[in-house]
């Protein structure tokens, strides 16, 4: 069944409250994105605790489905009424065709290649290196595919240097880091998360890559004690407030990796981890940055 979609430029103030009144006046579904018509430059948005950040981008552009026997002139006008607008704004409208929208969703995720002989693979694809350690994972409700810069940092340093011992990593997510590990090498992977879906989703993939690995929320048992290495994917904020802990888990000598840091936040983290471990940048691509670093006696 195909769809009339509605495109409507609007101001950040603007858009949340016109998406939900598109939405009362019979949409089906309203989506928010950057409005790049103009030619801009792709602007990401990344909200942390304690650093605020623009809600929306500053042009917004409303992306809206609609029943084809639905008029897309009066929705928006519709939608414009209740929002109190003196003017209907800018909007376009286009056809979606009906298609096979799993097989569609399907296509935009290809085997990720990490490193020699490691590859992260969807279930619906053929390993390309048959003798490679390939690792089955598709995306889901948790962060950690390996498409984020972040994730194949970590999974870079991890494929460089088989961590051996005991592994945590905390906020799994996916437990893409864990299995990684484990599956070059770790004698045990334990990882840990605030949300339990993630923990879910890290227990799940475990089993289907044949992993032995223990996964639960930050009071895990299994969670206690120090271990040879230390692995964190979340973000700067989060990361900071956690450094007294993560230096606490890690043995003396143990190696400590941390990823989800942009690049004009990395001083302040070498800064605060420093103080206990001897910390260093690992890698850099773009604006993101992985920093590693070993606990001192």
């Amino acid at each position: 069944m195909p769809w009339r979609r509605v495109m409507v430029s609007l101001a950040a103030d603007l858009a949340d409250p016109f998406a939900d009144a598109l939405l009362e006046a019979g949409a089906l579904s309203a989506s928010i994105e950057q409005d790049r018509s103009g030619g801009q430059a792709e602007h990401p948005l990344f909200g942390e605790p304690d650093s605020p950040e623009p809600g929306l981008w500053p042009d917004c552009l409303i992306d809206a489905l609609l029943p084809m026997e639905a008029s897309s002139a009066e929705l928006v006008k519709a939608a414009s009424a209740a929002c109190g607008h003196a003017r209907t704004p800018d909007w376009t409208e286009d056809i979606v065709a009906d298609q096979d929208w799993v097989r569609a969703t399907q296509s935009q995720f290809d085997p990720i290649h990490i490193a020699d002989g490691l590859w992260i693979v969807p279930t619906w694809h053929e390993p390309p290196e048959a003798g490679a350690i390939n690792i089955r994972l598709d995306p889901g409700q948790a962060f950690g595919t390996g498409s984020h810069p972040t994730t194949r940092l970590c999974l870079q340093w991890i494929a460089e240097h088989k961590p051996q011992g005991r592994l945590l990593d905390y906020g799994c997510g996916s437990g893409i880091l864990a299995i990684a590990a484990r599956l070059l090498g770790a004698s045990a992977v334990v990882g840990v998360d605030l949300d339990p879906a993630a923990v879910q989703t890290a227990q799940d993939n475990a089993y289907a890559n044949g992993v032995e690995a223990v996964f639960g929320l930050p009071d895990l048992p299994d969670a206690e004690g120090q271990f040879d290495v230390v692995v964190a994917n979340i973000l700067t904020r989060p990361l900071i407030m956690l450094a007294p802990l993560l230096l606490a888990h890690l043995k003396p000598g143990g190696r400590l990796v941390l990823s989800g840091i942009l690049d004009r936040q990395a001083e302040e983290v070498l800064q605060i981890y420093g103080l206990g471990a001897d910390m260093s940048h690992y890698g850099s691509p773009g604006e993101w940055v992985c920093l590693t670093g070993t606990r001192r006696n």
